[in-house]
C-alpha cells in the first residue's frame, strides 16, 4: 500500500477544526502518524497565524479517491473553496505525496510544489519523514529542510501532544 502524506492547516479555531479534521481521517483512513504541530503567519492575506501539521497513512484508495475524501472532510468541517486563493481556512487538507508517484493533470500536482515553496509544509514533512526521498528532486526532505530558508515565513512549534489532545 502507497504511504499517503498531507498537508493540514486551519486559522479559524485552530485547533477545534484540525482536531475534527484529525478524527475524521482516522475515521477513513485508520492509523494516522502526525508531525509536530506549528504555527505561522498566514502568507498572501492578514489575517490569525495558522497551525499546520503533516499526516501520514497507508491506503489501498487511488490518488483520486484521496483527493475527493479529503475534499469531503474539509467540506463536513465548514471549508469554503472560493475564488480566494489566499483567504482564512477553517480546514486545509493538501495531498503532498502518494508513494513516489509524480503527475500533474486533473487538478491533482505530485508531489506538491507547496513542499519545497513553504516552510509550514516542507518543516513538519522533515519532522515526519526526514528520511524520506522527494521523487523528483532526489533528496531527502531534512537534507531539503537543511538547505531551506526560512527567514521570510518563520515557524514556532506548538508545544504538546497534538495527538493526545484530539483522543486519537
Amino acid at each position: 500500500m502507497p504511504e499517503v502524506y498531507i498537508g493540514a492547516g486551519s486559522n479559524v479555531e485552530p485547533r477545534r477544526h484540525l482536531g475534527l479534521g484529525l478524527r475524521a481521517l482516522a475515521e477513513r483512513f485508520g492509523v494516522l502518524r502526525l508531525s509536530p504541530v506549528y504555527r505561522n503567519s498566514p502568507v498572501g492575506f492578514s489575517g490569525e497565524d495558522f497551525l499546520n501539521l503533516v499526516i501520514a497513512f497507508e491506503t489501498e484508495d487511488d490518488v483520486h479517491e484521496v483527493v475527493a475524501a479529503l475534499g469531503a472532510i474539509e467540506a463536513a468541517h465548514g471549508r469554503v473553496r472560493g475564488e480566494e486563493k489566499f483567504a482564512p481556512r477553517t480546514l486545509d487538507l493538501d495531498l503532498l505525496l502518494y508513494g513516489d508517484l509524480v503527475i500533474d493533470e486533473h487538478g491533482v500536482q505530485l508531489p506538491r510544489d507547496e513542499i519545497t515553496r513553504y516552510p509550514f509544509v516542507l518543516r513538519p514533512l522533515a519532522d515526519l519523514a526526514g528520511d524520506r526521498i522527494h521523487p523528483v528532486l532526489g533528496r531527502s526532505f531534512s537534507e531539503l529542510w537543511g538547505t531551506y530558508d526560512g527567514a521570510r515565513h518563520p515557524l514556532t512549534r506548538v508545544e504538546g501532544d497534538f495527538a493526545a489532545e484530539v483522543a486519537l
